[in-house]
């Protein structure tokens, strides 16, 4: 991806959410020629001078300071994801452009997998940056399972909700999360911008998917820690799990992600409803051998 074109479009999408009243700055009547903040107000608000911001906004955060880059991030109220997004656009202009590259398959330990295992009553997997599920506990797989019918492996949560036809009967709020993978992916592009894997998936769903490319077009990016996931699923029905999501810090790019419910709740009594049926699809596999 084109560093110069990410920051461009990313300054300018930030900048277009920002009213003058949120900033602080006095209001004038009389209609606005731009959404949000104009460039001169940005400048101002970050102590640059016009023609300094008028040219990082046109990409150009070669040489960029730390300070700048502070002064931008509160100008712009930048959220700890964006902020960490801007970082690394700055890293990437200031560092020599590197070929793209496909990185190796990283395979999952087996203690890692041990761990996965002895998590009996919450579903869990790992996935890598690029949203593909690389391992997963019994439950893990029973809860995923609409998305794993994709014979394709390794799976991918983003093609699942972007080109699956059945996901928005899965996943009752597509819309948020798919919103969710987006940021995630643009997130990691702006860290990993010369991994040819995550550019391949990027361009795959920008051709398939005009939702993709709508989404993709806003410059989101977000850290994705905790919150709700929703399921409708094919055998137990509604699900509400709050999750966790914890990056492995012995393996680089890894994420373990595991989803819970308080005891006593409907949610927590489908949990159980599902383990059975995992435990019933065991048993019938294991008779077919």
């Amino acid at each position: 991806m084109d560093n110069r074109s990410e920051v461009r479009e990313f300054l300018t999408s930030r900048r277009a959410k920002i009213t003058p009243q949120q900033a602080g700055l006095p209001v004038h009547t009389g209609n606005r020629r731009v959404k949000g903040l104009r460039r001169e107000e940005v400048a101002l608000l970050a102590g640059v001078s016009a023609e300094y911001y008028a040219r990082l906004e046109r990409g150009n955060l070669s040489g960029v300071s730390e300070p700048v880059i502070d002064a931008l991030a509160r100008a712009l109220q930048l959220d700890d994801a964006e902020r960490a997004h801007l970082d690394d656009l700055a890293r990437t202009a200031n560092t020599t452009r590197r070929p793209a590259r496909r990185r190796a398959p990283q395979p999952i330990r087996a203690s890692l997998q041990h761990l996965l295992d002895a998590m009996t009553e919450a579903p869990a997997f790992i996935r890598n940056r690029r949203l593909d599920i690389l391992a997963t506990n019994r439950l893990g797989r029973a809860l995923y399972a609409p998305v794993f019918a994709d014979p394709v492996r390794p799976v991918n949560l983003a093609r699942y909700e972007f080109l699956d036809p059945g996901a928005a009967d899965f996943l009752p709020q597509l819309d948020r999360q798919a919103a969710g993978a987006v940021a995630l992916l643009r997130t990691e592009a702006g860290r990993d911008p010369y991994n040819r894997d995550l550019t391949d998936l990027i361009g795959e769903l920008s051709t398939r998917s005009e939702k993709f490319r709508t989404l993709w077009a806003a410059h989101d990016v977000r850290l994705h820690q905790t919150g709700i996931k929703y399921f409708r699923h094919p055998a137990v029905g509604e699900l509400a799990l709050p999750f966790e999501a914890m990056p492995i810090p012995t393996e680089p790019g890894l994420t373990l992600t595991a989803l819970s419910a308080e005891p006593g709740t409907p949610a927590h009594d489908s949990l159980q409803l599902l383990a059975s049926w995992a435990a019933t699809l065991d048993q019938d596999s294991t008779a077919e051998l």
